[in-house]
């Protein structure tokens, strides 16, 4: 009987049993931490590759956008959108590489563009002159890249996270060259 008396007065396990109890709260604590990180990171980097297409599709030749005849084009002509959606999901226009190891699919990415003649109502082109192109006056034409990418988490092997998209849009005036 004194032995059991000893055992349950005795502190020296305390220490391991105190840890067990917290042990999952310290790990959920920490991967959920990292997931978290990798969410805002792959977020960004999707943000930033929008962004990157809508800058590259802006600067492309007017004709890719509007006719001869002076019509917009809801899409662009010609590569545009191909080099594009090249462009936003790997970082270059030859489609060779990848931004993140999971985003494998250039359907994930879409072009549009439109010619804003008015606004709100208003001729917009005759108060800010609009574009003249061949000889028509047309509105400014505005490139957007959207782009929606499933989201791969780290955690996603055990099931407990997942179905969320990293999506971004960005627009961007048409220059030209």
């Amino acid at each position: 009987m004194t032995a059991f008396i000893r055992l349950f007065r005795s502190l020296a396990g305390s220490a391991a049993a105190e840890m067990a109890l917290v042990a999952p709260m310290l790990l959920l604590l920490l991967f959920g931490s990292v997931e978290v990180g990798k969410y805002f990171m792959d977020e960004h980097i999707v943000v930033k590759a929008v962004r990157d297409g809508a800058r590259f599709a802006a600067r492309q030749q007017m004709t890719n956008f509007i006719t001869t005849a002076g019509v917009c084009q809801s899409a662009p002509l010609g590569s545009v959108v191909a080099n594009t959606k090249s462009l936003v999901r790997t970082g270059n226009t030859a489609g060779t590489g990848t931004r993140l190891s999971y985003w494998t699919d250039d359907s994930t990415v879409t072009i549009t563009s439109a010619c804003y003649a008015q606004k709100g109502g208003q001729d917009m082109a005759g108060i800010y002159g609009g574009v003249t192109y061949n000889g028509a006056a047309v509105g400014a034409p505005v490139v957007t890249v959207s782009a929606t990418v499933p989201y791969q988490p780290l955690l996603g092997l055990f099931g407990i996270i997942g179905g969320s998209n990293l999506v971004a849009t960005e627009q961007a005036a048409v220059t030209g060259v």
